[in-house]
């Protein structure tokens, strides 16, 4: 009888040991778990200096904003390439920039439209050429987008409004000062260009 009740507290004993390793596991992991996380969290928490104030901002995973910044990109791009004032100057500082955006396909345009006689139309008839982007469908899985945009040309008597739809693939790249979002657009056509309304505008 004293022989069984050794073994049975003997067993109970056991138990109770490994249970409490156990615990005592399961609370270290979970003890790592927080604390890794925390610091994982306090890492995507910086300081920047705002006039000599420092606010507080959250780092966010890149490629939860990959998206957003493909379709600046492709806004920045048009919004350049088609912003033209009547100065020379102004017109190639500005596809300059919008050429650092871009593969050939972009200079190629640029050399057509050239020929063609666009520019000097825009410097000799005094015009400023705007853009509004109107939206901007994205094939993610494949790289692709399609442009939509209004181009508007605005003359000395009159107001011409023309459709542009353009289409293109893009692909990641390194960063740089003169393409801060890392993103090169390829294949870059335009679809359609024509031409919406061409108002005269009113003499007072």
């Amino acid at each position: 009888m004293l022989v069984k009740n050794i073994e049975q507290k003997i067993k109970i004993n056991k138990t109770v040991s490994i249970a409490s390793i156990v615990f005592a596991l399961l609370i270290v992991i979970v003890g790592f778990v927080f604390a890794y996380k925390l610091v994982q969290d306090s890492r995507k928490s910086l300081y920047v200096i705002d006039n000599g104030v420092p606010v507080l901002v959250k780092q966010t995973d890149e490629l939860l904003n990959r998206p957003v910044e493909y379709k600046s990109q492709i806004e920045l791009f048009h919004r350049l390439f088609f912003t033209l004032a009547p100065d020379d100057r102004y017109i190639k500082e500005n596809v300059e920039k919008s050429l650092y955006l871009i593969d050939d396909s972009g200079k190629k345009e640029y050399t057509n439209l050239r020929e063609k006689g666009f520019y000097n139309q825009i410097i000799s008839g005094n015009s400023l050429v705007t853009v509004r982007n109107d939206s901007i469908k994205m094939d993610l899985p494949n790289k692709k987008f399609i442009y939509y945009g209004t181009q508007m040309i605005n003359r000395k008597n009159t107001l011409i409004i023309r459709k542009l739809i353009t289409e293109g693939n893009f692909e990641d790249m390194i960063r740089s000062p003169n393409n801060p979002h890392g993103v090169l657009l390829r294949n870059w056509r335009i679809l359609d260009n024509s031409e919406l309304s061409n108002k005269a505008k009113p003499n007072y």
